[in-house]
């Protein structure tokens, strides 16, 4: 049913609580699992022209896809790609989906609600409004309604 499997993280509870179900996924359907960071170039940090900033969120999320790598290795996923990219979250995620012939998109949320999600956005929203590919969106443990 999937063949590869998307795992966008920028490192959070949310991404953090996801992972475990990427890596489920990719066993249960024999599936490569793909790791995506994306440095958003629309910080103002980045807008002002940091280069330091950019190197740092860079390595960042080097880290970040390294230990996600590891942790689907070790659990016994067969394949397992990893990748930073840069700009618009969303937007790069949906790219990557299209050029990957990604099947399905496992990815944490950050739990906002009113206001802040009407102001910041929400990327796990609109992956899920605009991929052409089913999307399993997962919440932290600490963000779950009682």
């Amino acid at each position: 049913m999937y063949d590869r499997i998307l795992y966008p993280t920028d490192g959070s509870e949310g991404a953090e609580a996801a992972l475990e179900h990427a890596i489920d996924h990719a066993l249960q359907y024999d599936a490569s699992l793909h790791v995506l960071y994306v440095v958003e170039e629309t910080l103002p940090a980045m807008e002002a022209g940091a280069p330091d900033v950019l190197e740092a969120l860079e390595g960042h999320g080097q880290e970040v896809i390294e230990e996600a790598r590891e942790r689907a290795v070790d659990a016994g996923v067969g394949s397992v790609q990893a990748s930073v990219a840069a700009g618009s979250p969303y937007r790069r995620i949906l790219k990557y989906v299209e050029e990957s012939e990604i099947d399905l998109i496992v990815m944490g949320t950050h739990g906002r609600r009113g206001i802040d999600r009407y102001l910041l956005g929400s990327v796990a929203e609109k992956v899920v409004r605009t991929a052409d590919c089913p999307v399993l969106t997962v919440r932290a443990e600490n963000e779950k309604q009682e």
